[in-house]
């Protein structure tokens, strides 16, 4: 397995443990957004979100550009990308352990008929 960088991970996934942070990136999903129109759906303070969206651009999940006074927040696909690979590296791992136990399994199931067969 590659190595990664601990922290980063740990950061990206403590974002997708939130409910909240989860339900802001769906939000982002569908295209960049204000801070004040998100946050308007949420029954917390402006200061708490932006909380969210700080830790979120910290784990390199967020980015905004700014147009004004309004900061628009969007998605950045480096931090997701970067969990996406260690989730496959790990989901290829399991698979190649399940795939050898099958094949263990098999041969010994047959090894088992050719002993009943005498």
């Amino acid at each position: 397995m590659v190595n990664y960088n601990r922290d980063e991970l740990d950061q990206v996934f403590s974002v997708l443990a939130d409910p909240t942070r989860r339900a802001i990136i769906k939000e982002l999903s569908k295209g960049e957004n204000t801070v004040k129109k998100m946050a308007a759906a949420y029954d917390m303070s402006l200061p708490g979100f932006t909380k969210h969206l700080k830790i979120m651009e910290n784990a390199g999940l967020v980015s905004f550009r700014k147009v004004g006074k309004y900061k628009y927040y969007y998605l950045q696909p480096k931090g997701i990308d970067y969990a996406t690979e260690w989730l496959n590296e790990l989901s290829s791992y399991w698979k190649n352990q399940l795939s050898s136990l099958e094949k263990y399994l098999l041969e010994n199931r047959e090894e088992d008929n050719d002993d009943h067969d005498e």
